[in-house]
C-alpha cells in the first residue's frame, strides 16, 4: 500500500529503491548529502563522509516567513551567527538564487558561493529569499514576475531587509546582497536602483542590460516566454529603465563583479558595461572587475571557485561588516591562508 512520509529535518534529492530497499540522498542544515535507508519506519543514516562537522558551532537555521509590501507571504532560509544576533542586529548578506525558477530549502546552505555556515561563524545572518518567480510555492506564485522584471521579485528583496531589520536580526545600515545569473542581477538593481539599502553587493554572471543581453546571451526566447513577455522592440525604454547601468546615477553601494570570460548565457559584456558606467559615473564608489579565464556561466575549476569565496567574504569584510562604504579596496588578490599552496598578493 502506498504511504507518504515526511522527511522531517531532511532534504530528499534523490530516490532509488531495489531488492527490498529504499534508499534517498538527503541534506540537512547539519550536514551535506548523505546517504539514507527507510528502516522500520524512519530514514537511517547510511553515510559519514563529513564526521569533524560534529566539532563545529553551527547558526541557528531555520525558514522565515514575511509579508511583502502588497500583502504577500514571502518565506526563505535563515541563517543566524553563530550565538544568535547581537543587539542592533547583525550584518546581513541576502543569498539570491538565480533563475528564478528555483528556490532554495532548509537544508544544507554552504557552498561554493553560499557563504552559508561559514560566514555564520563569523558573526553574519545569512537570508536565502524565495522571492517571486521561486518554484516551489505554486504556479500563480512562479508566474508573479514574468512581465514584471524588478517588481515585484526585487522589491521582495527590500522587504526581506526591512523585516529582519524589525525582528531584531539585521542591522539596517550593514546588509550586503550577492548571487549568480538571475541572483546576479538581483544584486546589480539592489546596487543601483535599491542602493540605499546595501552596504555592499557582489555580483556573479550577473545581467546589467536587458538590451544588449538579448543580443548576446543564448536564451532569447526564454526571455521572451518566461521573464519579459514582450520583445525589446516592443519597448525599448521599458526594457532600459529595468536595467541596472540605467540606475548607476543612485550608486553608492561599494560592488565586487565576476564572471567567467566563456560565459554564454549571460555574456561577460554585461559586467563590463556595468563596470564602465560605474567607474565613469561614479568613480568614487568602490568597484572591482574580476574575470575568470576558461569559466562559463559558473565556476567549474576548484582553484576559480576557492578564489571567488576568498574575494567574496573579504569584500563583505572590507564594506559590509565595517558599514564603511568608503573604506579603501582591498588587494587586488586574496591573501591565501597560511600554509596554502599557491602565491598571495605579497608576493
Amino acid at each position: 500500500m502506498a504511504e507518504e512520509h515526511d522527511g522531517g529535518a531532511l532534504i530528499l534529492t534523490s530516490v532509488e529503491a531495489g531488492g527490498g530497499t529504499l534508499a534517498v540522498e538527503a541534506n540537512s542544515p547539519r550536514h551535506p548529502g548523505e546517504l539514507f535507508v527507510w528502516n522500520d519506519g524512519a530514514f537511517q543514516r547510511w553515510t559519514q563522509h563529513n564526521a569533524w562537522l560534529s566539532e563545529i558551532d553551527f547558526g541557528e537555521q531555520r525558514a522565515f516567513t514575511y509579508t511583502a509590501r502588497d500583502g504577500q507571504e514571502v518565506e526563505g532560509v535563515l541563517i543566524e551567527p553563530v550565538g544568535g544576533a547581537p543587539r542592533g542586529g547583525a550584518p546581513l548578506i541576502l543569498n539570491v538564487h538565480g533563475g528564478p525558477e528555483a528556490h532554495d530549502s532548509n537544508g544544507w546552505q554552504t557552498a561554493y558561493s553560499k557563504p552559508g555556515q561559514v560566514a555564520a561563524g563569523q558573526g553574519y545572518a545569512v537570508f536565502l529569499p524565495n522571492y517571486r518567480g521561486s518554484t516551489g510555492y505554486g504556479t500563480a506564485f512562479s508566474k508573479q514576475h514574468t512581465g514584471n522584471y524588478t517588481d515585484p521579485e526585487f522589491t521582495d528583496l527590500v522587504d526581506a531587509k526591512r523585516a529582519l531589520v524589525a525582528a531584531g536580526i539585521a542591522d539596517a545600515d550593514r546588509t550586503g546582497v550577492t548571487g549568480g545569473s538571475y541572483g546576479g542581477y538581483a544584486t546589480a538593481w539592489s546596487s543601483t536602483r535599491w542602493s540605499e539599502e546595501f552596504a555592499a553587493g557582489v555580483m556573479f554572471v550577473g545581467i546589467s542590460n536587458q538590451v544588449s543581453k538579448f543580443g548576446t546571451g543564448d536564451i532569447p526566447y526564454e526571455m521572451y516566454n518566461v521573464h519579459s513577455g514582450k520583445w525589446p522592440w516592443d519597448d525599448w525604454m521599458a526594457m532600459l529603465e529595468v536595467s541596472p547601468i540605467f540606475h548607476v546615477d543612485k550608486a553608492s553601494t561599494p560592488l565586487l563583479i565576476m564572471h567567467g570570460e566563456e560565459d554564454t548565457r549571460v555574456d561577460p559584456g554585461q559586467s563590463l558595461e556595468l563596470y564602465r558606467a560605474m567607474k565613469i559615473r561614479k568613480p568614487d564608489v568602490p568597484v572591482r572587475l574580476v574575470f575568470y579565464p576558461g569559466e562559463g556561466h559558473g565556476n567549474q575549476k576548484a582553484a576559480a571557485r576557492y578564489d571567488y569565496n576568498l574575494r567574496m567574504m573579504r569584500w563583505f569584510d572590507t564594506y559590509l561588516k565595517t558599514g564603511d562604504r568608503d573604506a579603501p579596496l582591498p588587494a587586488e588578490r586574496p591573501v591565501l591562508p597560511a600554509g596554502t599552496t599557491g602565491a598571495s598578493s605579497d608576493d
